[in-house]
């Protein structure tokens, strides 16, 4: 079998290996598949995505880029399959690349979709509501990002080649920063294959993605303020990494996700025979065995109540007992290899510390059908700590593969307290009926821990898993688990942009924002807004209706009509008692019909529909004899596909003497 040559992408080139290129072996087979590794021209990369990836990026909107996101990760399910054959020499199961490959499609999916509907067709993000600075609103302030501009370095774990590098790029580039990813090299000959399929699909502008197979070499020696680096693996090598002089002298953003002894607590209700119990077996050896263990997020500690152990220890003894393990090709394997070797005899030596503390209750590495094999091949092993309080090692020692320990509690305090006895994890899950004692779980735990899982009969037909981190939320935790916030939405995308508080005027605020500020300048259009289409509307549009007077007759009217008639505006005596209303008054939502009546165009035009508002606010009653009137600015407009855009609308009603009576914000979609 010849060799398979991993390149790297360097400066829009292709770079072959050289004479320092490390071999790769198959987790399966044992056998040299690949080599990789070569002196790369590191500043010149640097440079290049800075210089010419960067100010790319930076040119197109948030939209734009997410769309670039949807359009990466279709291509990328074209090419399922091969990624899927590669995948098999990494020692993983078709089912684990259903998490790696199409999780990772899938997360780059979300971004796409969470871009699209909650930031800005535009080139800031607005973080947080304008802020008055003064007494009559001529100075205000704000906060925006924007994207930084330097270059963020991804140093990705073996164990997940696709997704762990996808969950990444997907808010880098959604920021608008460029990225060089360096995966482990074990396996980058698969991260090697998405990084083809999507450069040579040319959707990328250049200089927006370079990947490093092999070393990075004194790259990050050579990282500014306008930086990032991104890391996944090891507390050890993320400390030496962290600890690099120039990363701390410039203030380089480092974003770790390393070592978590994840724990799973068996809810003191859950006993044997129930729901709660079996969904606690399966999770706890799904975790054990999918990817041969090797997650970040896996279920290290498995922490039940005292008297449940017994009973546990044989259920899932039973269950792993009935797991097949082999190679990941063949029909009916349950669990392939692990990664290599290396990774191999890594494994055994953190079970041999655990041991130490631990009795293997399941699992003998030199006693299983593929203990002949030449592949990384190990089964999984079961421990019990009798012991918990005074063991050290099954809290702080992490065998990253089929290896978990199983340990007694005495009552749901002593299960949080040995739950946070790993000082800082990505995801702790909680299996319970009974909603106090997940209430406790959260108090107590909560701090320890980047995400809280709790299932039961109710979810569990629907839920993701405990080892199943969603863009949705945030995937990070405290302490030893690095402190990182890799995804979490749009918190993500900030990690690579700088937030900035802006002050100034409001018609400041206004052009830095793009979006119309209260006390802004008003624009006149040349015909009324409604009229008008999506393009050719202005940001800070505005027209002021005639006002209308609001009758005794409209407010009985109203309420007999609607079914509301509240004492307020029907009973004049009542009403005076009410610390809010001088005695009778007109309904709210009677106020938004006739604003409704004052502004709107009837005729048929580019405006399609009113899709909501939002931030509806009424500041003073208004009594029959009263007249109000109402101002309508266009405050911001989004791009929702080539047909039509959504404008929001600012709307102030205020009555005879000028006063704000109600505001709120009105959404509607225009045609193009």
């Amino acid at each position: 079998m010849s060799l398979l040559d991993i390149k790297s992408f360097a400066a829009d080139e292709w770079i072959a290996p050289d004479s320092s290129a490390r071999m790769i072996a198959s987790a399966v087979t044992g056998e040299p598949m690949a080599r990789a590794g070569s002196a790369l021209p590191v500043q010149d990369m640097l440079d290049y995505a800075r210089g010419v990836g960067g100010p790319a990026l930076r040119a197109m909107t948030f939209h734009d880029r997410a769309r670039m996101l949807k359009a990466l990760a279709l291509e990328l399910g074209k090419h399922k399959q091969a990624l899927y054959d590669l995948s098999f020499s990494t020692g993983a199961t078709q089912s684990d690349h259903l998490i790696d490959i199409d999780g990772g499609i899938g997360t780059m999916f979300v971004f796409a979709s969470k871009g699209r509907r909650e930031m800005p067709d535009g080139h800031v993000y607005l973080d947080g509501e304008v802020e008055q600075l003064s007494r009559n609103g001529t100075f205000l302030g704000q906060h925006i990002a924007t994207p930084l501009q330097g270059v963020a370095v991804h140093i990705n774990a073996f164990n997940f080649p696709v997704w762990g590098m996808l969950e990444k790029l997907a808010p880098t580039l959604l920021a608008g920063v460029p990225a060089i990813v360096k995966p482990a090299t074990a396996t980058c000959y698969v991260t090697e294959l998405a990084v083809r399929i999507m450069v040579e699909s040319g959707i990328l502008p250049a200089g927006a993605l370079q990947l490093v197979s092999g070393g990075v070499g004194d790259m990050l020696d050579r990282l500014g303020c306008q930086d990032v680096v991104s890391f996944t693996g090891s507390a050890q090598t993320a400390l030496a990494l962290r600890s690099n002089p120039v990363i701390l002298r410039n203030s380089v953003r480092f974003v770790a996700e390393q070592d978590s002894l994840n724990a799973s607590i068996l809810g003191p209700d859950a006993v044997a025979g129930t729901p709660e119990f079996d969904l606690f077996v399966k999770e706890v050896t799904r975790e054990m065995t999918t990817k041969a263990g090797q997650k970040c997020t896996a279920i290290r500690r498995i922490i039940a109540p005292q008297a449940a152990v017994p009973a546990l220890l044989e259920a899932l003894s039973a269950r792993l007992g009935s797991t097949t393990i082999g190679n990941p090709q063949d029909e009916g394997v349950r669990m392939g290899a692990l990664v290599s070797a290396a990774q191999k005899a890594d494994v055994l030596e953190k079970a041999a510390l655990i041991g130490t503390e631990a009795e293997r209750v399941f699992g003998d590495p030199d006693d299983f059908a593929m203990a002949g094999s030449k592949g990384a091949f190990l089964p999984p092993m079961l421990f019990h700590c009798a012991d918990p309080d005074g063991a050290e090692r099954v809290h702080d020692t992490e065998a990253f593969g089929p290896v978990s320990t199983v340990m007694g509690y005495r009552d749901l305090g002593h299960a949080v307290e040995l739950a946070n006895r790993g000082q800082g994890s990505l995801v702790a899950s909680v299996i319970t009926h009974d909603p106090a004692v997940a209430r406790e779980v959260a108090l107590g735990s909560g701090a320890f821990h980047g995400r809280l899982y709790f299932n039961n009969r109710d979810s569990m037909t629907e839920s993701t898993g405990h080892g199943s981190p969603l863009p949705h939320m945030v995937h990070g935790g405290p302490g030893r688990a690095g402190g990182g916030e890799e995804m979490g939405g749009i918190r993500g995308v900030l990690h690579y942009m700088q937030r900035t508080a802006i002050q100034g005027s409001p018609d400041i605020q206004s052009a830095i924002g793009g979006t119309w500020v209260p006390g802004a300048a008003e624009i006149e259009g040349p015909a009324h807004p409604f009229t008008r289409r999506f393009g050719d509307l202005a940001i800070g549009e505005t027209i002021h209706t005639d006002p209308r007077e609001v009758t005794l007759e409209d407010i009985e009217h109203f309420a007999h009509f609607t079914g509301d008639t509240f004492y307020a505006h029907m009973d004049e005596e009542a009403a005076k008692r009410n610390p809010f209303f001088p005695g009778r008054v007109a309904h709210g939502y009677l106020l938004l019909s006739f604003a409704a009546g004052l502004f709107v165009e009837p005729n048929e035009g580019p405006v399609l529909a009113n899709t909501g508002l939002d931030g509806l606010r009424f500041m003073k009653p208004v009594q029959a004899g009263d007249a109000i009137k109402v101002r309508l600015t266009v405050k911001k407009k989004t791009r929702r596909n080539d047909e039509y855009g959504e404008v929001r609308w600012h709307a102030t009603l205020t009555n005879q003497d000028d006063e704000m009576v109600a505001e709120y914000e009105l959404l509607t979609m225009v045609a193009f």
